[in-house]
């Protein structure tokens, strides 16, 4: 007998007329753009730079004196972004509306000494970045990107976006016992991609290549921060086009919503009157533990506040005042149900397709939310006129988490994990549906404006 499926209760309905939403299908559109145009952490805060520059914020240097002016503003380090809009009324002790997500997803990334291979073969040597689902990087079509570190102590992002590398799978002739067994990978020995023929390993062989794609001269690069990624494009998928799939969704869609939802907030009529700070805040290395300066775990965003209290001339007690009344929303994609694995859900809890952002709860505190946090995300999608579900996991299996506690602990600060509902996490290529992205939009700008 079948399991009857019960989907997560939305938000419950109100009297009240919601706002319209402001985004809709267009911002899908740019969504897949945005997942192409970033292959590496380093592109990803490229491009939302790039969005919140023609919103009118601005570049401001971690090593310069800050001011006070209002207006918008955004630091970047590596792979991470704080970005800011400052309104007319803020006080010193103005509290902040944080959207908190990352820029990392789960991928093969070159070593120090990349070059090698054998029996003919030439290879590249990668080692394995947070917990990718291993066997979605098989007999694919692999490009390279990244950030070069020059001689003269400038950096350069490079983007190969062609088929460069592949990791063969071993035909099933060799090992029939896949299909009573399972596909059984050695991380080390079965995920080094090939990308030429010869006898010969030389050594520079690949950073050489790569500078040639750059136009730099031999030698140049002294330093690389390099990745493969999945060269198909992403793409709507389905009778209806009503599914996206594509790469990085874990966590670019959430660092792509924030963005929208910040340029939204920070260039609305109103804006100069808005009651919070509205920011963004995306990390780097969310997959591998946060603890880095990019990282969650770091000072980035604490420093980042902070620095903005006192170029408004506040002092601790402000910063404290400020705090005490910030919250974040943690965004970060969770699982919807699966057709085929539905039993390892919860059996009560099932997040479905193009039904909404998803509140995330552990009550292990694997996620931040509690009900006042869930309080706070029910007015947001209340007042964006967007429905929303609740995942918590079943209890026979560990529950993943986010950046949403670190930062909770690490800033003393209300946070609530959310996100939208996706299938094949950690994949190279992940799927949700097409309206949650605008969905979840809708819902940070709410939050954002207060």
């Amino acid at each position: 007998m079948s399991t009857p499926s019960h989907p997560s209760p939305a938000a419950p309905p109100t009297s009240a007329a919601p706002t319209p939403p402001r985004f809709d299908r267009g911002h899908t559109d740019d969504l897949i753009a945005f997942l192409a145009a970033s292959p590496s952490p380093y592109h990803a805060v490229a491009s939302a730079a790039e969005r919140l520059e023609k919103a009118g914020f601005h570049q401001v240097a971690e090593t310069d004196v800050w001011d006070g002016s209002t207006g918008g503003k955004y630091v970047l380090r590596g792979g991470a972004i704080v970005a800011w809009y400052v309104p007319e009324g803020a006080t010193p002790h103005t509290p902040y509306r944080v959207v908190g997500a990352h820029t990392d997803s789960p991928n093969l990334r070159v070593k120090p000494l990349p070059d090698t291979g054998a029996h003919g073969w030439r290879q590249v040597a990668v080692e394995i970045y947070g917990g990718p689902l291993l066997n979605s990087w098989l007999d694919r079509d692999l490009g390279l990107a990244g950030r070069l570190s020059l001689r003269d102590g400038s950096s350069r992002l490079v983007n190969i976006d062609r088929a460069l590398l592949r990791v063969p799978q071993l035909a099933i002739h060799m090992d029939r016992s896949v299909h009573t067994d399972g596909l059984k990978l050695d991380k080390q020995k079965h995920m080094q991609p090939v990308w030429g023929l010869g006898d010969d390993v030389r050594e520079g062989d690949l950073i050489r290549f790569v500078e040639e794609e750059c136009g730099l001269a031999p030698g140049e690069v002294t330093g690389w921060d390099l990745m493969t990624h999945s060269v198909e494009p992403p793409a709507y998928l389905g009778r209806d086009r009503d599914l996206l799939a594509g790469p990085r969704m874990d966590n670019l869609l959430s660092v792509h919503a924030g963005t929208a939802a910040l340029a939204a907030a920070a260039t609305a009529p109103d804006a100069d009157a808005l009651p919070y700070i509205p920011v963004l805040a995306a990390f780097d290395h969310e997959e591998n533990g946060s603890q880095s300066d990019t990282g969650a775990d770091g000072p980035l965003l604490g420093t980042v506040l902070e620095r903005s209290v006192f170029a408004r001339g506040g002092s601790y007690e402000d910063k404290a005042r400020a705090f005490a009344d910030t919250v974040c929303l943690s965004s970060d994609t969770g699982h919807a149900v699966h057709p085929n694995y539905a039993e390892r859900h919860d059996p009560t809890h099932h997040p479905r397709v193009n039904r909404g952002p998803i509140l995330k709860v552990n009550v292990n505190n694997r996620y931040a939310t509690d009900g006042g946090g869930r309080a706070v995300f029910a007015a947001a999608c209340e007042k964006a006129g967007v429905p929303f579900q609740a995942f918590v996991s079943n209890n026979s299996m560990p529950c993943g988490t986010t950046i949403g506690p670190i930062t909770a602990a690490r800033h003393g600060i209300k946070t609530v994990d959310i996100g939208v509902a996706i299938l094949s996490m950690h994949s190279a290529r992940e799927l949700c549906g097409a309206d949650d992205p605008h969905l979840l939009a809708n819902a940070l700008l709410a939050f954002l404006e207060g």
